[in-house]
């Protein structure tokens, strides 16, 4: 087995989006997966502690640079503008990973435990934006109710973006989101 070739965890990512994809979450296996990485299940079990936290790997990088990219907005911004900020800054990572993330999500939406597991990832998304918009000085209940429309302008704009066949950004899908959620709270 090839254990020595770099780029082990995301040969193991590769492949279990690729077996998840062909034949099902479940019927999938971790010995499935390290094979089809070249790898063994101990090289597996290094990176991931199971067969579902593959698909979750990046969770971790995406909420700190969102909640960075609120952080570091103008001291003068609204709080929904600060949001605006991390859900801009979130939009790059995804630039050339539209295919993926069609992929990611028709495995995702194809598995209750799953789904259940991307709920969790965005709660703690919230939690971390809410503490973010409240180390800027944004008092409560105003810090949770921005967080969770931040979150759900991000599903709703992920869900948009990988539904709509238009050749449109997630970034763009996003803003757009945004822009119906203010003209929606404005009376609009």
């Amino acid at each position: 087995m090839g254990r020595w070739e770099p780029n082990a965890r995301e040969r193991l990512a590769k492949a279990a989006l690729e077996l998840y994809s062909e034949r099902g979450y479940e019927q999938t296996t971790v010995a499935e997966i390290a094979k089809r990485a070249g790898l063994t299940e101990r090289t597996y079990f290094r990176h991931y502690a199971d067969k579902r936290e593959v698909l979750f790997d990046g969770s971790g990088a995406l909420q700190e640079l969102f909640v960075n990219a609120v952080a570091e907005a103008p001291e003068s911004a609204a709080p929904i503008d600060a949001v605006a900020a991390g859900l801009e800054a979130v939009g790059t990572v995804f630039v050339d990973r539209r295919e993926h993330s069609l992929r990611r999500q028709a495995v995702i939406v194809a598995n209750a435990e799953l789904q259940e597991r991307e709920l969790i990832k965005l709660s703690s998304l919230s939690a971390a934006l809410a503490d973010a918009l409240r180390r800027r000085g944004v008092s409560e209940p105003a810090a949770s109710l921005t967080a969770e429309a931040g979150v759900a302008v991000f599903k709703v704009g992920f869900e948009r973006w990988t539904a709509d066949p238009e050749d449109r950004t997630l970034a763009r899908a996003m803003r757009e989101s945004l822009a119906e959620l203010k003209a929606v709270t404005a009376g609009g």
